[in-house]
């Protein structure tokens, strides 16, 4: 069995390769079962262990099973570690064997952005100009990275709490000759921006629906259970609001939070990734109105993204 480092990820991965991948995958080729999450208490904040699971449906080839064991620790960035680490078990579809383990924290690095931009991809105006990126952790450059692989900005934005966070993510996005700048006034930008990108842990909402441009696009990447906030309920009530996939109605933040208060019904969701990448929504880049992507991450994007690195690296 070969081990897959986080090095060789980005070394065979492309964004644009990526996100055809996952746009293929999101189809219906890809066995979802529901994946386990289980809460760990004791250790400072409570944590959480996931458990993600996938095969290839049988008519395709060649066949894989594979399954992400993660972990997130809220407190680790207190000790300069991610918040969410992972490895990923990829195996042969017919007979079980075990074909690679993949550094699951990288692996899912890559695939949340690009299914954020495979989203945008489809649902955001086609002329933006200007994107705020929300939160200063590890997933930020990469959503700016995979945001940018879709659509051409002319101006860049990092807003996080502490502005010494935000410029550490500058500087990153600097090195691969991507120019970005320092947000300090978050409504100020957002009402500015026609696309928002959120990555954090928030408890309460940061961006607010009444800031958003009659043609902004939001991405909602963070939030990841129920006791957190990216964005307020007027934002989802303003757009037409899609999901990576059914479980959004009731895991994470943001929608599911907003079903279970009452402030939003499930039967106002325009669609899943799914259902957009078969065609069944209109996708045209001129739309007039605001459109909410949310993710909660699924394992189907997890087994398409390492069939890909499975594939490049042969």
């Amino acid at each position: 069995m070969r081990f897959i480092s986080a090095a060789e990820i980005d070394d065979l991965l492309t964004f644009p390769a990526l996100i055809d991948a996952l746009a293929d995958a999101f189809k219906g080729r890809i066995a979802t079962p529901t994946r386990h999450h289980h809460a760990i208490e004791g250790h400072g904040a409570t944590a959480t262990l996931l458990l993600m699971p996938a095969w290839t449906e049988p008519s395709v080839e060649p066949a894989y099973v594979g399954t992400k064991v993660v972990t997130v620790y809220p407190d680790n960035a207190a000790a300069s570690l991610p918040s969410v680490m992972g490895t990923y078990l990829l195996m042969d579809g017919r007979s079980g064997k075990p074909l690679a383990a993949l550094d699951g924290t990288r692996l899912t690095l890559w695939r949340t952005a690009a299914t954020s931009a495979l989203a945008s991809r489809m649902l955001e105006r086609r002329d933006t100009e200007r994107m705020l990126m929300v939160g200063a952790g590890a997933l930020s450059p990469f959503l700016v990275k995979a945001h940018r692989s879709v659509r051409r900005f002319e101006d860049i934005a990092i807003w996080a709490r502490r502005p010494d966070a935000a410029a550490e993510v500058v500087t990153a996005l600097a090195a691969d000759g991507i120019q970005a700048r320092v947000a300090e006034d978050l409504e100020g930008e957002a009402r500015q921006a026609d696309l928002i990108s959120c990555a954090t842990l928030a408890r309460e909402p940061l961006v607010q629906g009444r800031w958003l441009k009659r043609t902004a696009h939001l991405d909602l990447v963070g939030a990841f259970n129920l006791s957190m906030r990216e964005a307020d309920d007027e934002a989802l009530q303003r757009g037409h609001v899609f999901i990576d996939t059914e479980a959004a109605l009731h895991e994470g933040g943001d929608v599911a939070v907003a079903i279970a208060a009452g402030a939003y019904r499930p039967d106002l969701v325009a669609g899943t990734l799914g259902s957009l990448c078969q065609g069944e929504h209109d996708t045209a880049a001129e739309r007039d109105d605001v459109t909410v992507f949310k993710s909660v991450g699924t394992a189907l994007a997890d087994l398409a993204a390492a069939m890909l690195v499975w594939k490049l690296a042969a």
